[in-house]
């Protein structure tokens, strides 16, 4: 069922929102997006990346860790008036006849879809970055919280890029993996002609969020990533800290499944260096990014190359600028031809940003965006909220 008039015009502007786990700042995305259902056409028109402050990255992990209710509140109106000014610098960058809608994916301040609560499950997730905000200071609508309804009919929530995925980089011929390395790393399985029932997803584990810990911390904040895997280079793998992070439940439990910095991020990095105290710096940060590698991996090797000879893995994401993490991938996936999305003409850096453009016009087309092999819902499911000027 169509949900919205804008969906019956035959070429629709949007603008895609994205901030991720790495907190790195806000990706902004315009695309035009023609054709309707499953066949849709999407070309990239312009792309703006606006980074956090220091200040602003500090505060969203200081609220993580632990803030309060008004904190909470704050944050989520002060990103809604960021988010909205970031959609402003790219709209007077572009060169577009109109903008029709936006898809905003918010900041993710807590995952958590296995939680419970007075002994019962309590699912839940929390995006922040008020859309009714960003729908009045653009005054387009804006299609927002697209986790909350597939948590209530019992899947994680995430990932959601999946059927973006098989939107736009799915063949007839070839079985192919996209890999996203962002805060997390996740993939989707695209098998040959398949259709979107068919496609399996999850998240592998940890991709950059880890890595950029240690970064930041053995740094003193200097930096906040590794640059194309220079510190990872330097140092050497200490097989027993590899060894404990391979041992870590998640990577054990059954597809499909999500996960993010609850439990990949400061508490895990923090109980690294407090069990393993004689590992570099040079040498974490190395084990760290081989744990990525060896994870993605160990989740192919488990749960897809069995049933599946993969012909391709397209890869985007902060992460395609690791040399180091692409050389272990490559040492782990010999057998395995690895390119990046640019191949197909998405931009690695904002395939994410351009995801929730599309997820928003697939809400406005009324049409299911989350799957029992994406997400482990019920039953395909639409995914997002409407918020109007």
């Amino acid at each position: 069922m169509q949900v919205w008039p804008l969906a019956e015009q035959p070429e629709r502007y949007a603008i895609g929102l994205m901030a991720g786990t790495s907190m790195d700042g806000i990706d902004a995305a315009l695309v035009r997006i023609t054709g309707k259902g499953d066949t849709i056409q999407v070309q990239t028109l312009a792309t703006y990346h606006s980074p956090y402050t220091p200040d602003e990255r500090e505060g969203l992990l200081r609220l993580i860790r632990g803030g309060s209710l008004a904190d909470l509140c704050a944050w989520d109106a002060y990103l809604g008036e960021r988010f909205a000014q970031t959609a402003r610098e790219l709209i007077e960058r572009a060169q577009s006849p109109r903008i029709d809608f936006v898809g905003s994916h918010g900041q993710t301040a807590w995952h958590a879809p296995n939680a419970h609560l007075l002994g019962k499950p309590a699912p839940n997730t929390l995006q922040i970055g008020q859309p009714d905000v960003i729908a009045t200071r653009l005054n387009v609508p804006v299609v927002a919280d697209f986790r909350t309804r597939d948590i209530a009919n019992g899947g994680q929530g995430a990932p959601l890029v999946p059927i973006v995925d098989w939107l736009l980089l799915r063949s007839e011929t070839e079985h192919r993996i996209a890999l996203n390395l962002g805060g997390m790393a996740n993939i989707t399985l695209l098998p040959a002609n398949s259709t979107p029932e068919q496609i399996l997803a999850f998240d592998t584990g940890p991709a950059n969020a880890l890595i950029d810990l240690a970064v930041a911390r053995y740094t003193h904040g200097a930096r906040r990533y590794d640059p194309d895997g220079t510190y990872a280079e330097q140092g050497a793998v200490d097989a027993a800290l590899l060894e404990y992070l391979m041992s870590h439940p998640y990577l054990h439990q059954p597809p499909p499944k999500s996960t993010g910095r609850e439990a990949f991020g400061e508490p895990l990095l923090e109980e690294i260096v407090a069990n393993f105290p004689a590992v570099s710096p040079l040498d974490l940060i190395a084990t760290l990014t081989e744990f990525t590698a060896a994870s993605i991996a160990d989740a192919l090797h488990r749960w897809i190359l069995p049933s599946y000879p993969i012909a391709r893995i397209i890869i985007s994401g902060g992460g395609v600028h690791n040399r180091s993490l692409w050389r272990r991938l490559r040492q782990r996936l010999p057998n395995l031809h690895l390119c990046t999305s640019a191949e197909f003409d998405i931009d690695p850096d904002f395939k994410e940003a351009i995801a929730f453009a599309v997820l928003a016009d697939r809400f406005l087309q009324g049409l299911p965006a989350t799957y029992p092999n994406t997400t482990g819902v019920r039953t395909p499911t639409l995914a997002g909220k409407l918020s109007l000027p």
